[in-house]
């Protein structure tokens, strides 16, 4: 368990350091080789589709021939779309830098699973601390990925070009990682397992429960992410420190997981996804505020912490399926990434017309919907446990 775990956690850190290098730099791209600059963030959202296609045919795929050939295909994939971006980049091409990120989303579908994968790998008393502990190794990714992305930003004399060769790079060595781990298949191929239909799955309280948190706290998350970077351009900082504040987002995100897995033992997944809507909401109020830097950077390392507990607190609630586990994983993770998606999509859209403050001050409804949701399916939890 220790040697997969540690494997994965090492994986999990080498893919958000591309993902946070991507944050910092794709809608930085789109701005300079788009044709109008409102498609900026398309390519984003792009990315997040070729996540949406793949994401549950690589859950289905991995149920049936195991999880190191389906990361292994990933890892490909990532490597390709790292090429292809930088490529782009050099030529000028707008629709190549789309299909590149389209590329490194597919990779990122695949990825997703590493959680799962540290989940099966524990047993039922250590999951929480399992995918927390996986999802911890994107510490790495706060002070990795917008380090490089300040580092190789110039690397091949076009900009930004150099960031994506090094993803290629990242993702190559995560290719090689994967080969050493030894999982052990459970064979939730079976009859049983496929005799479970989607319908079934989307009955499940817990399901809908574990979806609903996940959306708003990714995509909530993904919104606010996606328009920082313009926002502050906009507002007059550099490069640097737009990149340095996404490097405390990031690390916002991961630092928490080295405790949410015993914060979910303890008081359970509930209250600890409550708790992430509230890390929401106070991310909110923070941007309504001001746009002063130290702002930018609250908000952001709080939006974080938001997320790292809607998310953790989901994926620990879906691993109860362990039958059914390729369509609860891969149905879960196709929802929330079409409103990752979403909001990709529209983000540079509201940002332009709306403006920075006015995308915090609509989100807010959203999130108060899912707490109050949360906290009154706590409470039901609590009267069937006295019951």
């Amino acid at each position: 368990m220790k040697r997969n775990v540690a494997i994965l956690a090492i994986c999990q850190a080498l893919m958000m350091s591309g993902n946070s290098l991507l944050v910092t730099a794709t809608a930085l791209v789109g701005l300079q080789i788009a044709p109008q600059p409102q498609w900026a963030t398309i390519p984003f959202a792009l990315m997040f589709v070729g996540v949406i296609i793949t994401t549950y045919p690589a859950s289905m795929m991995m149920q049936k021939v195991g999880r190191k050939a389906g990361f292994t295909l990933g890892a490909v994939l990532g490597v390709g779309g790292g090429v292809v971006s930088a490529w782009s980049i050099m030529q000028q091409s707008f629709i190549g830098f789309c299909l590149g990120s389209m590329l490194l989303g597919a990779f990122n579908a695949f990825g997703q699973y590493y959680r799962f994968a540290a989940a099966e790998a524990a047993s039922d008393r250590l999951r929480s601390r399992a995918i927390s502990y996986v999802l911890a190794g994107g510490v790495l990714a706060a002070f990795a990925g917008p380090n490089l992305a300040k580092t190789t930003r110039e690397t091949f004399g076009a900009e930004f070009s150099g960031n994506y060769a090094c993803i290629a790079l990242i993702y190559c060595c995560s290719l090689l990682l994967i080969q050493g781990l030894r999982l052990k298949e459970d064979g939730s191929g079976t009859a049983e397992a496929q005799s479970i239909s989607l319908m079934d799955v989307l009955r499940r309280p817990h399901f809908v429960i574990a979806v609903a948190s996940g959306m708003v706290g990714y995509g909530v998350m993904n919104l606010l992410m996606t328009a920082t970077p313009m926002a502050m351009i906009g507002c007059g900082f550099h490069f640097d420190q737009t990149a340095s504040v996404i490097q405390w987002h990031v690390f916002g995100m991961f630092a928490p997981a080295f405790f949410t897995g015993h914060l979910i033992e303890r008081f359970g997944a509930y209250r600890v996804m409550i708790a992430g809507t509230i890390g929401l909401l106070l991310s909110c109020l923070t941007n309504l505020g001001g746009v002063a830097y130290w702002q930018f950077l609250t908000s952001l390392v709080l939006l974080g912490i938001g997320w790292n507990f809607c998310f953790i607190g989901a994926t620990s609630l879906l691993t109860r399926d362990a039958v059914a586990k390729g369509k609860v994983q891969g149905l879960n993770d196709l929802l929330v990434f079409v409103t990752v998606a979403i909001t990709a999509l529209i983000s540079g859209q509201l940002h332009h017309y709306l403006g920075w403050q006015a995308i915090s001050l609509y989100v807010i409804p959203v999130i108060l919907l899912v707490t109050i949701i949360l906290f009154v399916s706590l409470v039901r939890q609590r009267r069937l446990a006295q019951a």
